[in-house]
């Protein structure tokens, strides 16, 4: 019998479970629970499709942050969480993505073996959203992380197109950066429409 809600599926589950195809299992299920009874499958088909995601169930933030305190909670070991963050990443469902984020922003640096910035930017090595990278961005912020210096930017910026682009949707989070890396910001090259108006908005601020 199916449980009644999150917390009564969780508590279903002594620990994380070990093995890595049970756990994308328990965490798909488990991003079913508190989905509003509107949405419909056509929807959430057409959401994964226009996204790029392997599915998109329309989780309530509530309940992926519930999934992600469980998940800290009920697993010791942080280093065992840290090494399957990718293969979250990987199967590429939109809460997938989300998870990842709420997982990273509250996971210090040591438990990660790497700083943060630079694990989240490591997943990404095709493009993303401009909405999931903000928001995970922005969890980092509200995890109490500040964003990385000037030449951890200009770095990542170096290694590649997609990495550049990044880099700006970053510094669209404290504009009173961005004077800094003016060159950055005007000659990256064009993304997609959204991205745009975001660069287009933070050279309007420049001098």
């Amino acid at each position: 019998m199916k449980a009644t809600s999150l917390d009564d599926y969780l508590d279903g589950f002594s620990a994380f479970p070990t093995r890595r195809r049970k756990r994308l299992s328990m965490l798909r299920e488990a991003y079913t629970y508190g989905v509003p009874g509107m949405i419909t499958k056509s929807m959430t088909d057409r959401l994964a499709q226009s996204g790029h995601y392997t599915f998109h169930i329309g989780t309530p933030d509530p309940e992926m942050r519930r999934i992600a305190s469980w998940m800290l909670t009920n697993e010791k070991d942080r280093n065992k969480i840290a090494k399957f963050i990718p293969r979250i990443w990987k199967r590429g469902g939109r809460e997938d993505l989300k998870l990842v984020g709420l997982l990273l922003a509250n996971m210090s640096d040591e438990e990660l073996g790497e700083n943060g910035w630079t694990v989240f930017l490591q997943l990404i090595q095709q493009r993303v959203s401009v909405e999931v990278f903000l928001e995970t961005a922005e969890e980092f912020l509200r995890g109490g992380r500040t964003l990385p210096d000037d030449t951890w930017i200009q770095d990542a910026a170096a290694q590649s197109e997609v990495w550049s682009q990044l880099m700006i949707l970053l510094l669209s989070l404290d504009e009173s950066r961005c004077e800094a890396h003016t060159v950055l910001i005007k000659q990256t090259p064009q993304g997609g429409e959204l991205f745009e108006r975001i660069r287009n908005r933070l050279l309007e601020r420049l001098p």
